[in-house]
């Protein structure tokens, strides 16, 4: 028998990765009644199957928040069901698919997600899986969803994705594109994004830039569109100054690790570091959409 909770509502942030979703998320989960989940999409693979770290710093089967989830949702995480969600998650959760996300088996693969939110027995939580394939999924299946669309100027997530970057669940490096490719990732995903309000989603989008850039006004006038109340004040955010206290994520990059104190302010290394031809590359593969979200100056 499954837990049953009452109705909640998923906050979803989309985007491309590197572009300040583990940030936002761990901003969010600091409001009161919000709990941040992690990229629930890779919960099944690197949670339980690879028993990666949870957010907390405990493997996840030994995480007695994700314990208390899986005994909720399902009676208890169970590799058979988890191989069964990823071969689901290969047919039906897929881009090429926005257009028509209609399957036979969507309902079996929403499910999964709508017990695991229901589970985490908070009003309000946080998928940053970002992938908008899955958003549409959730929103075909009646999912009180909420998306954030998060987007950062296009050279300098091309930059970051080509350094090399240390995963601290085993010391192995994190995949690096080069700009191209990354270009080309950003392009897709944040046209995806651009999709969902046509399947009637609520769609607000936040700049990286202007996060940083302004945190207390940009997180206040966010938390009001998403009709979060939480108060004039936030005791864990001051100027460009946060702290940040545990939390249990699943996947995400090693910024869902940190605990303590965290300066807010926007990494432009790509100014100074990108060489003229990668950025000429990335500026005209990304053209139209960085029109749009307004970075077409030279470090807009």
């Amino acid at each position: 028998m499954t837990y049953r909770a009452n109705p909640i509502r998923v906050v979803y942030l989309g985007g491309l990765g590197r572009s300040g979703t583990t940030l936002l998320e761990r901003l969010l989960g600091e409001v009161p009644g919000v709990t941040a989940l992690g990229e629930v999409v890779h919960l099944w693979e690197r949670g339980v199957l690879a028993e990666e770290l949870c957010g907390c710093g405990t493997a996840f089967p030994a995480c007695a928040f994700w314990r208390q989830v899986g005994e909720r949702a399902f009676g208890g995480w169970s590799r058979g069901h988890a191989r069964r969600i990823l071969a689901l998650r290969h047919k039906v959760d897929r881009t090429r698919r926005i257009t028509h996300i209609a399957h036979r088996d969507l309902a079996e693969y929403t499910q999964a997600y709508k017990l695991v939110y229901e589970a985490a027995d908070a009003p309000v939580v946080i998928d940053s899986s970002k992938h908008a394939s899955l958003a549409c999924c959730l929103l075909a299946a009646g999912v009180d969803l909420r998306i954030v669309h998060v987007v950062r100027d296009p050279r300098a997530v091309a930059h970051s994705w080509g350094k090399a970057v240390t995963r601290p669940e085993d010391g192995r490096p994190m995949t690096r594109w080069g700009p191209a490719r990354t270009a080309i990732h950003w392009a897709a995903q944040n046209a995806a994004m651009e999709l969902l309000p046509g399947r009637g989603a609520r769609v607000v989008r936040v700049r990286y830039e202007d996060l940083l850039d302004a945190p207390v006004d940009t997180f206040a006038a966010l938390l009001g569109q998403l009709g979060l109340a939480a108060g004039p004040d936030f005791p864990f955010l001051e100027g460009h100054t946060a702290w940040l206290g545990p939390t249990h994520t699943v996947s995400g990059n090693p910024m869902r690790f940190h605990v303590g104190r965290v300066e807010l302010r926007r990494d432009d290394s790509w100014v100074p570091g990108m060489p003229e031809g990668h950025r000429r590359l990335v500026n005209a593969l990304t053209l139209p959409l960085r029109a749009r979200y307004g970075y077409c100056g030279a470090t807009a």
